[in-house]
């Protein structure tokens, strides 16, 4: 596997996002612990988001910038109409799906359409390009979960992690 694909699936940075993740449920995902602006869901439900728009962009889809950052995180109504197994399995298949382009020398090198902020010009880049973005992206939310999780008492997860 190489190393992108890992970071994206595996343990190349730290603990795999399915230790990150596991054992964790409603309503723990939608505990908020003091000085934090969200909890695990809302984490998770912003990876899943810009995971989602990373994958229409190398799919040739178009997908506009959000005009606010506010977009990229969940609303009342998104909450309650996404259950955290569904947000759960989303990721999940999104990141294999990612893993699996990263394992692809022929879709690599291709140039493909990212929106950009409103007000700055749309960005080409490769695909290799977008998804070293969202591997860095991803680790910098899950890394945020960790934290999260150390914060409300459910860190290690039952296949262990490291405490630093």
């Amino acid at each position: 596997m190489r190393e992108l694909a890992k970071l994206l699936v595996d343990d190349g940075y730290s603990a795999p996002p399915a230790h990150i993740l596991e054992g964790l449920a409603e309503p723990l995902v939608h505990t908020v612990p003091a000085g934090a602006s969200q909890g695990i869901y809302a984490e998770l439900w912003h990876i899943v988001y810009w995971q989602e728009i990373s994958l229409r962009w190398i799919g040739g889809k178009p997908v506009d910038y959000p005009e606010h950052s506010s977009q990229g995180f969940p609303s009342a109504e998104d909450v309650a109409s996404t259950p955290w197994a569904e947000l759960h399995r989303r990721f999940f298949a999104g990141v294999a799906q990612a893993a699996q382009l990263a394992e692809d020398d022929a879709e690599l090198g291709r140039r493909i359409v990212c929106a950009s902020r409103p007000g700055h010009p749309v960005r080409h880049m490769t695909v290799l390009e977008q998804l070293e973005n969202l591997a860095a992206h991803n680790a910098y939310h899950l890394g945020r979960i960790v934290l999260l999780r150390q914060l409300l008492g459910s860190w290690p997860p039952p296949s262990g992690g490291d405490r630093w």
